[in-house]
């Protein structure tokens, strides 16, 4: 199973595009990345994970990626693809291998307007919210686009959705500047 999400998965549940994307993101879970390999072995793959640097262009020989990990895929046609791996145990997704923050799978994923099994605003948020660097242990580098989808998505979340992600964000980033915005 794959999932739609990143900055696209903003615009399919606002219901158009709201700024550029230099790539489409997919999210899958680890004990699928094999899949990915065989179902898209005619594309240009590069695996991302602790053992090969992020600016790797050492072509992916289907060898298990460890978490946190992501492939980039590339089609003939310059298509771009970035499949961003998950963890998930028995019914939950647990978020950046933590086992405090998780959610029911059969809350994490939604159809939206489009017709795509895309992933629910919050869980969208809350990566964006950690990016690679901070995961890695360094200093917070928010990226823009991560700052607009938070106020394209802001308005449309439900007290649900808003108090989940100020309570997974807090519990991994104290004083992560999102904090305010989710609580007001």
């Amino acid at each position: 199973m794959w999932y739609l999400c990143g900055g696209w998965a903003v615009d399919a549940w606002l219901g158009g595009q709201t700024r550029s994307h230099a790539d489409v993101d997919i999210a899958v879970f680890q004990d699928d990345q094999r899949a990915i390999f065989d179902h898209l072995g005619d594309w240009q793959l590069i695996g991302h994970d602790n053992h090969v640097a992020d600016d790797s262009i050492e072509p992916w020989d289907g060898r298990r990626l460890d978490l946190p990990a992501h492939i980039h895929a590339r089609s003939d046609d310059g298509f771009t693809l970035e499949v961003l791996l998950n963890e998930r145990s028995g019914r939950d997704w647990i978020f950046s291998r933590e086992p405090r923050i998780t959610l029911p799978l059969r809350r994490c994923v939604r159809q939206s307007s489009w017709g795509l099994s895309t992933v629910v605003p919050e869980v969208i948020l809350f990566y964006k919210a950690n990016p690679p660097a901070w995961r890695d242990g360094l200093p917070p580098d928010l990226r823009p686009h991560d700052e607009l989808d938070l106020l394209a998505l802001l308005p449309n979340l439900t007290e649900e959705q808003r108090s989940w992600i100020w309570e997974a964000i807090s519990l991994l980033r104290p004083g992560h500047p999102w904090l305010g915005p989710l609580s007001d």
